[in-house]
C-alpha cells in the first residue's frame, strides 16, 4: 500500500489530505502468468483494486481424492495473493457437488464414490486448505520483513453440503428454474466437448453447472463474494454463476470470474489425476522431502515460470536467479531455490532447509552443517521423510546391502568386493564382509551406508 500526502491551496489556506493508492494484486498475478481470463467489465474490477476497495473471492474443490494436488494449487495461489494483502477469501469443499461429478475437462463420467469415502475426503481436504493458508501467510511474511506489514483478510471455510442438504428439488425449480437458460447450458464447453464424442453425458453431469452457479449465488448473497477463481476448464461453470447472480438481483454488486492456466511443463505435460501424474500435498502421501525432490528435478525452462507461480519471490529476484542459473546450469541453483521455496510454503518455513539437508546427505553433496548433525538429528530428519532404515547390530554387511537393495547376497558381495560400499560421513571404503560397525557409527546410533555415487541409506542401529 502506498500512502501519499497531497497539499492543496484553497482560498489562501493550506489543506493537507491523505489518500491511498492500492496495490493492484491482479496486475502482479498477470505478471506472474497466473491469469488467463477475467470476465467483463474487467476495467471496473481494476478500478476497485486501484482505489483500495477490498474484494471477496472464492475457489472450490470437489472431494474426488483424499488430497488436493499441485494442479489445484494454481487457483489457490491467486486466493493466497489476495488474502495476504487484506482481502477476504472463501474456500469451498464440494461435499454436495462431489456426489454429482464435474464433467469439465473430462471425456468420461466420473466413478461413483461411496459416501464414507467422500466424507473422509471432505474432512482431509478441509484441513489441507486451512493449513495451506496458515503456512502461506507465514511464508509470505518471511519475504516481506522490511515492508509495512499488511494484515491478512478473513479466511472462511465452507462445505456446500451445508446448504444443499436443505434444498428440495421442486422448490429449487420453482424459485430458480426460470432464471436458468438451457441454450446457454448446451453451449458451454464442458457439455459440447462430451456431446461431440461417443461418450454419453448423464443428466447429473449436465446439471453440475447449475449447482456451481448456485454456490456462487449463495456465497454472493451470504458473504458478499464477488469473484470466483478457477482453472480454465471452469470458465463455463463460473459464467453460469455470474449470469444467475445478475438475473436474481439487480441490486447485487457486479460479479466476476477469474481463471488460471492449467499447470503443465514446457513440454506440454499436464499435472492432475486425469493425467495420471498428480502430486498430492497431503503430508501422509507426500513428505516435504518428496515435494522437494519433485521440484529439484524440474526442467531448466520450467524453473522461472514455476517460481512465479508458487513463490512470493519478486519478479526481479526470479530474473536475477534465472541469470545466475543460466551461467552455471550444472549447479542447478534455480531448481534448488524452487524446491526450497515451495517446500517452505506448503509445509512451513524451515522444511525446505531440512529437505535440502536430506538431499545433500543422500546425493553426497554434504556441507559442513550436515557433517556435524548428531545421530538423533539424522534419525529425526530421515524418519520424518519416511526413508529411515533399521538394522540389528551384528547383521552382516552382505545381508544388510542385500536387504536394502532388494538384491541377492551374491550380488551384494560383489558390490562389496568391487569397492562400491562406503560407511560413515568420511566415506570409508569397505571391501570385505563385516558385522561389527562400531568404528563407523555416528553417536553409536546411526550408520551412514553409501552404495556408489547415487544411493545412500541412513540406518538406525537397534
Amino acid at each position: 500500500m502506498i500512502r501519499c500526502r497531497m497539499i492543496n491551496l484553497r482560498k489562501g489556506r493550506l489543506f493537507v489530505s491523505n489518500f491511498r493508492r492500492s496495490y493492484n494484486v491482479l496486475r502482479e498475478l498477470r505478471d506472474r502468468g497466473l491469469v488467463s481470463q477475467v470476465s467483463a467489465p474487467e476495467e471496473k474490477l481494476e478500478e476497485q483494486l486501484e482505489s483500495g476497495q477490498k474484494v471477496k473471492l472464492y475457489c472450490g474443490v470437489d472431494p474426488t481424492a483424499k488430497s488436493i494436488h499441485l494442479g489445484n494449487l494454481v487457483p489457490l495461489m491467486v486466493l493466497l495473493h489476495f488474502y495476504v494483502r487484506g482481502h477476504d477469501i472463501v474456500t469451498l469443499v464440494g461435499g454436495a457437488t462431489g456426489c454429482v461429478g464435474d464433467p469439465s475437462g473430462r471425456t468420461t463420467e466420473r466413478s461413483l464414490m461411496e459416501d464414507k469415502t467422500r466424507l473422509s475426503n471432505v474432512s482431509s481436504i478441509s484441513g489441507q486448505l486451512e493449513k495451506f493458508f496458515i503456512n502461506g501467510l507465514a511464508y509470505y511474511n518471511t519475504k516481506n520483513k522490511d515492508r509495512n506489514e499488511t494484515l491478512p483478510g478473513k479466511h472462511i471455510k465452507e462445505n456446500n453440503y451445508n446448504w444443499w442438504k436443505d434444498v428440495k428439488m421442486l422448490d429449487f425449480l420453482a424459485n430458480y428454474g426460470r432464471h436458468i437458460r438451457v441454450q446457454s447450458m448446451l453451449a458451454r464447453d464442458s457439455v459440447t466437448a462430451r456431446l461431440n464424442t461417443q461418450n454419453s453425458l448423464g443428466f447429473n453431469e449436465f446439471t453440475y453447472q447449475i449447482l456451481q452457479a448456485y454456490d456462487f449465488f449463495h456465497l454472493n448473497k451470504t458473504y458478499g463474494v464477488s469473484i470466483q477463481v478457477g482453472g480454465n476448464d471452469q470458465w463455463g461453470n463460473i459464467t453460469a454463476g455470474i449470469d444467475l447472480i445478475s438475473r436474481l438481483s439487480s441490486r447485487t454488486k457486479q460479479a466476476y470470474g477469474v481463471t488460471v492456466p492449467l499447470l503443465q511443463t514446457a513440454s506440454g505435460e499436464k499435472f492432475g489425476k486425469s493425467a495420471g501424474n498428480a502430486v498430492f500435498i497431503d503430508p501422509s502421501i507426500s513428505t516435504p522431502y518428496d515435494i522437494f525432490q519433485f521440484f529439484l528435478n524440474t526442467l531448466d525452462e520450467d524453473v522461472p515460470r514455476f517460481l512465479k507461480t508458487f513463490s512470493f519471490l519478486t519478479i526481479e529476484e526470479i530474473e536475477s536467479m534465472t541469470k545466475r542459473h543460466n551461467e552455471k546450469p550444472h549447479l542447478r541453483l534455480g531448481q534448488k531455490m524452487l524446491a526450497k521455496e515451495i517446500t517452505d510454503m506448503l509445509f512451513g518455513v524451515g522444511n525446505g532447509d531440512k529437505a535440502q539437508s536430506i538431499s545433500n546427505i543422500i546425493f553426497g553433496t554434504m556441507e559442513d552443517k550436515e557433517m556435524k548433525l548428531s545421530g538423533l538429528e539424522l534419525i529425526d530428519m530421515f524418519r520424518e521423510a519416511r526413508i529411515l532404515q533399521q538394522a540389528k547390530r551384528g547383521e552382516s554387511l552382505v545381508a544388510l546391502v542385500s536387504r536394502l537393495t532388494h538384491s541377492s547376497k551374491s550380488e551384494a558381495r560383489r558390490k562389496i568386493e568391487q569397492g562400491s560400499i562406503y560407511l560413515h560421513t568420511s566415506r570409508v571404503k569397505i571391501t570385505k564382509d563385516i558385522n561389527d560397525y562400531n568404528d563407523y557409527l555416528i553417536d553409536d546410533k546411526v550408520l551412514l551406508l553409501r552404495i556408489g555415487k547415487q544411493k545412500c541409506f541412513v540406518i538406525e542401529m537397534q
